[in-house]
């Protein structure tokens, strides 16, 4: 079939793209390809590329999205919205991508949040993903929400990516020990957005994988995995607390996810954080 991924310059466009493109036709597209915030504009590469499904990955970052509220509402919410349209209109499926910053995350140690439980986003990045998410359903009946978090892997510069080839180089890191989250490794989510659309059963998604850390525990797991005593990654790793790093954004501190449609629908459940960190190392 033909896929029309957005947003594939980013983590989880390019894997996806990687995934799709030996078996499928897949329309890769950057923002300099197309503006998913311009209607017409995605009107016209729909009615051209006649795709058979969607994928957005296009996303703001969360302290972006606290600058500049309004942007944020265009790119997370009407942008989304005119793909979800768009796809409607040439019967297409989409799949959209959420976040855990759709819950508040203040209760530590609470049960996992499921599609049963309200949002209740702390932030701007938070209030219009859930916004967009809306915007999605209701534009297009065959969607898929895929609520996901701290997502992971090769190619991008980010602290969860990078810190074990910062601590093998010897390199100090800051990593802050208060806010608590699901991580997910990419190849384990692009494996589960293909399960998904095998099944084609609509709905929302979390897919993460299990258990919840800080990003200092993900670094003291990072340690381990290439092999430093624990008192050599003690010395590299300073301890931070989120307070400390006077981020634009508020983040929700504890925001642990289970996926009760996967249950329902009899997949297996995503491996433990630690299994997908040593395979990530590993590779």
């Amino acid at each position: 079939m033909r896929i029309l991924v957005t947003g594939a310059a980013g983590l989880v466009g390019r894997h996806l793209v990687d995934s799709f493109a030996p078996e499928h036709d897949v329309v890769a597209l950057r923002h300099g390809d197309l503006d998913i915030t311009d209607r017409e504009a995605v009107h016209r590469v729909f009615s051209d590329a006649k795709p058979s499904l969607v994928v957005n990955c296009v996303v703001n970052g969360v302290d972006e999205c606290e600058r500049a509220p309004e942007r944020a509402h265009v790119v997370n919410v009407n942008g989304p919205g005119n793909l979800a349209e768009a796809a409607a209109r040439v019967d297409a499926e989409i799949i959209h991508f959420g976040t855990n910053y759709a819950f508040a995350g203040k209760e530590m140690g609470r049960k996992p949040y499921t599609i049963e439980d309200r949002p209740d986003p702390v932030n701007v990045y938070g209030r219009v993903k859930v916004a967009g998410e809306q915007a999605v359903r209701e534009s297009c009946s065959r969607s898929y929400i895929i609520r996901t978090a701290w997502v992971y892997g090769k190619g991008k510069n980010v602290f969860i990516c990078t810190v074990h080839r910062d601590l093998l180089a010897k390199k100090s890191v800051r990593a802050i020990s208060d806010v608590w989250s699901p991580t997910t490794y990419v190849m384990d989510l692009v494996k589960r957005v293909r399960e998904i659309l095998k099944i084609r059963r609509y709905g929302t998604y979390h897919v993460v994988n299990d258990g919840v850390c800080s990003c200092y525990e993900f670094a003291l797991e990072a340690g381990r995995l290439i092999g430093l005593p624990k008192t050599e990654v003690d010395s590299l790793v300073e301890i931070v607390k989120e307070e400390e790093m006077n981020r634009t954004a508020t983040r929700p501190s504890y925001t642990p996810m289970r996926c009760l449609l996967s249950e329902e629908l009899g997949l297996p459940p995503m491996r433990d954080w630690r299994a997908a960190l040593a395979e990530y190392v590993r590779t």
